[in-house]
């Protein structure tokens, strides 16, 4: 079996650990920054389909991005063309699952969406053959929101797996690497919006503790500037791609405005977290977070929250993860078994309908 396999960082996590067990051949294709690195160990080939745009990008017209992606859709069907593939594997809902999908239903090749985020879910999985879902009860609202039909019930987090078996750098190495000893990580991910940074810094400099902020999606110089000549001894802005899990494993303190990933990251890890209310009404991460203990506020509570911070519990998560992999693992073995009609332009003009809201 030939399996391609389109993803960005934090959904190559969630497949790696069905990758470690499968018998095949995997392409990669990869988007945005620090995906191939960890794909790479697992595929034959690896190519790269395109990068997101991210917040701190340039602002562009819809004409604009409508015509990068469809250059990176034509690029992506180029790619895969010809090579023999059996199965296209996606997760997640970014520019990778966009792209990968479109060029394999152009070729007809079968597809399996791996989804997570539930309630922003990309219109393209309309077009999946399978879709799967980490519990019955997201099953069921994609079902009845989004007329998604052809879903399965995989039982966990994939990634929670590959975030129990993550080489973390020794926790004093990398104090001394930042040159830190107790420290609060802020990482500023896809759930804050460029006008909150601002706020934002002014709380972190009124917590008067040395920082390190990790800006993610926003360029550094701009992140930098917030800061006040008084605060900028004790927070520095982190620069280039880190290693992420390695400095939440060592911090005393998580403060993020991100997705799913780093919730998971930070439940494997138990690392002591406060998740920022993000600007979608509903997320699949906000559930998580609280399902795991994590505190989900607005940016005002943050001072407030520090003092009910607990440790998330997430063996348990862990545990279903596992699980979850197998169950993957039986889907794709049976593929051919299982893929039904697909949900089609019904489903994909809800999710449209639904994500403009987000626009």
């Amino acid at each position: 079996m030939k399996i391609a396999v389109a993803a960005e960082l934090a959904p190559a996590k969630t497949i790696i650990p069905v990758l470690e067990k499968l018998d095949a051949e995997i392409i990669g294709l990869t988007h945005g920054t620090g995906a191939e690195e960890l794909l790479k160990p697992y595929c034959s080939e690896i190519y790269s389909i395109g990068k997101g745009r991210g917040v701190g990008a340039q602002k562009r017209s819809n004409s604009k991005i409508g015509y990068l992606v469809t250059k990176d859709i034509l690029k992506t069907v180029q790619t895969i063309r010809g090579k023999g593939i059996d199965l296209l594997i996606t997760c997640g809902n970014a520019g990778d699952v966009r792209k990968g999908l479109s060029a394999a239903n152009l070729l007809r090749i079968p597809t399996l969406h791996i989804e997570q985020d539930i309630y922003n879910p990309i219109e393209m999985i309309a077009f999946a053959d399978v879709v799967t879902a980490p519990s019955q009860g997201y099953k069921n609202y994609l079902n009845n929101q989004y007329a998604i039909n052809n879903i399965k019930n995989i039982g966990g987090y994939p990634m929670a797996s590959f975030a129990d078996k993550m080489k973390l750098m020794d926790k004093n190495k990398l104090k001394n690497t930042y040159g830190v000893d107790e420290f609060i990580l802020v990482a500023l991910g896809g759930d804050l919006k460029s006008e909150q940074i601002p706020e934002l810094i002014k709380i972190i400099e009124s917590l008067d503790k040395t920082t390190l902020i990790a800006p993610f999606r926003f360029e550094r110089n701009y992140v930098k500037s917030l800061i006040s000549n008084s605060a900028s001894s004790k927070i520095k802005v982190l620069e280039g791609f880190v290693d992420l899990p390695s400095i939440m494993n060592a911090s005393d303190l998580l403060i993020y405005g991100a997705g799913m990933g780093i919730t998971i990251e930070a439940g494997v890890l138990r690392v002591p977290s406060i998740k920022i209310t993000g600007f979608h009404h509903k997320h699949a991460s906000v559930d998580l977070a609280r399902e795991l203990g994590i505190g989900v506020v607005k940016l005002e509570n943050i001072p407030a929250e520090i003092e009910n911070v607990q440790l998330p519990d997430g063996p348990e998560m862990v545990k279903h993860a596992e699980k979850s992999v197998d169950n993957l693992l039986d889907i794709i073995n049976h593929f051919e078994d299982l893929k039904k009609s697909k949900s089609g332009l019904i489903s994909l003009k809800k999710i449209w309908k639904a994500r403009s809201e987000f626009r």
